[in-house]
């Protein structure tokens, strides 16, 4: 067992926005989420994928962070004799979930910071894209450590420092000073962190970029995802149009017309011993 390291604040960490808040602004973009979550499917297929080469079989499985249930629904197709269960912070996307999921799923709204389980419940735990917006991320590894069984497998996705750098750059020049993007956390610290708590973990990382048609087709997918800033320092009245018109003419773009996004992803793979 890993000893839990507090990474050092010198290094200008993200602060994640308050949890009642996050939960609030997904549940918002539950009726949204699903046609807007490219990266969300690419992502999370691809740790199907990796688990298929594992050719695993789990008779328990927790989605943590669930969101609308898209790959809870997808992780009982492949494993139909599977006893599921998926977790949101959200009640909005939990309800979202279980209205367009057949019964015998379990839903649960709950924080993945403290999950009501029993130690050694799930043989097989999956999360895509949600550990980024907790506080603590290093206690909801441990909370996944203590949930697997011996030889449970973990597969979990988030982002990390460098994502959405053109979005950040372009208002750094249309509203300078003012924060506009969320702040992910650095790859060495992440690194440390699940070293740390997941020892002999496989951490992946990769860019990916994905093509948008304009720079407010970009903020457009990320308001109905629910993944618009939230960090500190948020404006509490709407930013004015010519505000994003600037931005709009800062955001680098390719000789079609249509501009990049880029993702700074991390994959972490581990079998509990």
């Amino acid at each position: 067992m890993g000893v839990i390291r507090t990474p050092p604040e010198s290094l200008d960490r993200p602060v994640p926005a308050a949890k009642s808040d996050i939960a609030r602004e997904f549940g918002k973009a539950s009726g949204t989420y699903d046609q807007a979550s490219r990266l969300q499917r690419l992502m999370g297929e691809a740790m199907l994928a990796r688990l298929a080469q594992k050719n695993v079989a789990p008779r328990t499985i927790l989605d943590l962070g669930c969101g609308t249930g898209w790959f809870t629904r997808e992780l009982q197709t492949r494993f139909p004799e599977a006893h599921i269960v998926g977790v949101d912070l959200s009640p909005g996307m939990i309800e979202k979930a279980k209205s367009s999921s057949p019964e015998s799923i379990q839903w649960l709204t709950a924080d993945a910071e403290s999950l009501p389980f029993s130690s050694d419940t799930f043989d097989l735990i999956f999360s895509n894209l949600m550990i980024q917006w907790c506080q603590h991320p290093q206690t909801v590894l441990a909370q996944c450590r203590r949930l697997l069984r011996s030889e449970g497998r973990l597969a979990i996705s988030t982002l990390l420092d460098g994502t959405l750098w053109e979005l950040k750059q372009a208002w750094s020049v249309a509203d300078p000073g003012q924060p506009h993007v969320n702040r992910f956390e650095q790859p060495e610290i992440w690194r440390d962190i699940t070293g740390d708590v997941l020892t002999g973990s496989d951490l992946v990382t990769e860019t990916i970029r994905l093509s948008y048609d304009s720079p407010m087709a970009l903020n457009r997918e990320l308001k109905l995802l629910g993944a618009g800033f939230k960090g500190e320092g948020r404006r509490k009245s709407v930013t004015a149009p010519g505000r994003f018109k600037l931005m709009s003419r800062a955001y680098p773009s390719e000789d079609d017309g249509c501009i990049l996004a880029t993702y700074e992803s991390a994959f972490v793979f581990w079998r509990a011993p």
